[in-house]
């Protein structure tokens, strides 16, 4: 069960969206022991899930792009899940769409995108996917309104993202 004391929740948020989202974030990581696995998916809404999945994806893509987020091991994560849908849901309409069609891309060269690869084969993978450039681009340009917007659904409806507020 995902606990939270009331003023940590208040405090989080008064300090910026990114306290807000790593409070929550780092409590669902902390509940699967940092080891999220098919043994204990189960532990974690689908809200709380989905909240996790945009955390990966929104430090991924502004660190190294989705090249850097497929190799890193959140390909299936983000993409074989309704990740876009719930975003989609949370009023991140943009940012669902970007996935979406990251997801065409990846489903398309999903072996080759997860491959074991050396350092020099990982850099020229950005190279290889230029498409994912544009979309990283237009993340870019909105990540910060998405991410207010789905904070802001977050504070409204926290008891999907938290089972219990002390």
């Amino acid at each position: 069960m995902i606990q939270l004391p009331e003023d940590k929740l208040v405090a989080a948020y008064t300090r910026g969206i990114d306290e807000f989202l790593k409070l929550l974030t780092d409590a669902y990581l902390d509940f699967v022991d940092n080891d999220l696995s098919a043994e204990n998916m189960d532990k974690l809404t689908g809200y709380q899930h989905a909240l996790l999945a945009y955390w990966f994806f929104r430090e991924e893509v502004n660190q190294g792009g989705f090249v850097q987020l497929i190799q890193n091991g959140y390909g299936g994560y983000i993409f074989d899940n309704p990740t876009a849908k719930a975003l989609k849901h949370f009023g991140a309409r943009d940012s669902a769409k970007i996935i979406y069609k990251a997801a065409e891309i990846y489903r398309a060269h999903q072996e080759e995108l997860e491959r074991e690869t050396t350092d020099e084969e990982f850099m020229a993978m950005y190279v290889d996917f230029e498409e994912f450039d544009d979309l990283e681009e237009k993340y870019f340009l909105i990540e910060e309104e998405e991410t207010a917007r789905i904070v802001q659904f977050v504070k409204e409806h926290i008891e999907d993202f938290v089972d219990s507020i002390i």
